[in-house]
């Protein structure tokens, strides 16, 4: 957790938004205790989100780069950037089959954007199906 001088709060590591809500509540509860000035009903929003998957192939990254949105430079990133936008997210396509997928801000964003994936591995012929 972590807390700025504008009095905002960041909570990282969260398995679920239930997760994360229970954590700030209770800094905040420790706040108030310690005689901070803190909002009964502070807003509580998802900024990010990141899910992961495996693919359960090696997909052939250099095919992959040569889709629009896809960024591939091994020297620099050992994975395959792929920037999506609908939904609105950022994935990160690995020579293991592992991929994450970040930017999110709802969970079935995660399945979209993973559908989206599958889908165009199958266009590629990367995956049978």
């Amino acid at each position: 957790m972590r807390i700025f001088r504008s009095g905002k709060l960041n909570c990282t590591g969260a398995k679920s938004k239930e997760e994360a809500e229970i954590a700030i509540k209770k800094v905040i509860k420790q706040l108030k205790e310690a005689g901070f000035n803190i909002d009964e009903n502070p807003e509580i929003k998802v900024q990010n989100m990141v899910a992961t998957a495996e693919l359960g192939i090696e997909p052939n990254l250099d095919k992959i780069s040569t889709l629009d949105g896809a960024e591939y430079e091994p020297e620099q990133f050992p994975g395959l950037v792929y920037r999506m936008k609908d939904p609105k997210v950022v994935v990160l396509i690995f020579g293991s089959g592992k991929i994450v997928i970040t930017g999110l801000k709802r969970k079935e964003d995660a399945y979209r954007a993973l559908e989206n994936v599958l889908k165009m591995l199958k266009e590629l012929e990367e995956i049978k199906g």
